[in-house]
């Protein structure tokens, strides 16, 4: 469920499926950028966006998934979509990490414009236990802010990356008390909002045209990829052992 408001010209978006740790189906994708849509329809001046429960998004929900007819192309377009809302937003764009931001839910992270985590926020990639790969951006963001070396390192291990660590790696823009982290958010947002938007959106802009080559390819060249995984038998292991609760048993085919 994603839920919408706007208060004194602050949009706040809320991933509001706690018990699926914010997962994101495709019809969640679509609800989430008809609410972008809507909150820029609203005409506000910094939007808010947020996970409700233990986690900010931990990824694709793939809870009844079948690999055999995956519609991988349909449901990464549907994320690029909507990443490529949130960058284009007409005002400053925050949001308020806690606990997993992994997969899609990273994807969100790096469109937004400025990111502040929870100290103990998990961040990364786990599909090393999907037999898939990293989507959503995220070869991007983990080489250009960390390097080739530490970027495979987390992609081939799924070790993850605490706020502390992804702040200290220059992935987001601060990391704060777990129980701080969406008052913080709220704050800046609010001040931000009285602030100069035309200015605002023109530095935005700027900083986009810097960074979206690299950005855009790369979402372009995971989503191929992560379509040919798809036939792989290790990518069909993977989905079983997740649904299944078990280890996955990979055979490199």
């Amino acid at each position: 469920m994603i839920e919408l408001s706007v208060t004194d010209a602050v949009a706040e978006i809320v991933l509001a499926a706690p018990g699926k740790l914010n997962a994101l189906s495709l019809d969640a994708l679509r609800d989430l950028d008809a609410a972008y849509a809507s909150a820029e329809a609203s005409g506000a001046r910094a939007l808010v966006l947020r996970g409700e429960g233990r986690a900010f998004c931990a990824g694709r929900d793939i809870a009844g998934v079948d690999p055999e007819t995956d519609d991988v192309p349909g449901y990464l377009g549907a994320v690029e979509q909507v990443m490529r809302r949130i960058a284009i937003f007409p005002a400053p764009t925050f949001a308020a990490v806690h606990g997993a931001c992994l997969g899609v839910g990273l994807g969100l992270a790096i469109a937004t414009d400025v990111v502040y985590v929870a100290e103990t926020a998990k961040v990364g990639s786990p599909f090393a236990n999907l037999g898939a790969m990293l989507d959503s951006g995220g070869h991007a963001l983990l080489y250009e802010r960390l390097g080739a070396h530490r970027a495979l390192d987390l992609i081939y291990t799924g070790d993850l990356l605490s706020g502390a660590e992804a702040v200290a790696g220059g992935l987001f823009s601060r990391a704060l008390p777990a129980e701080d982290v969406v008052a913080f958010t709220r704050e800046r947002a609010a001040r931000v909002a009285a602030g100069p938007t035309a200015a605002f959106v023109a530095s935005k802009r700027l900083i986009a045209r810097l960074r979206d080559a690299t950005l855009w390819d790369a979402v372009a060249e995971e989503s191929r990829a992560q379509d040919a995984l798809r036939a792989t038998a290790d990518y069909r292991e993977g989905f079983a052992a997740f649904q299944q609760k078990r280890p996955p048993r990979f055979t490199g085919r």
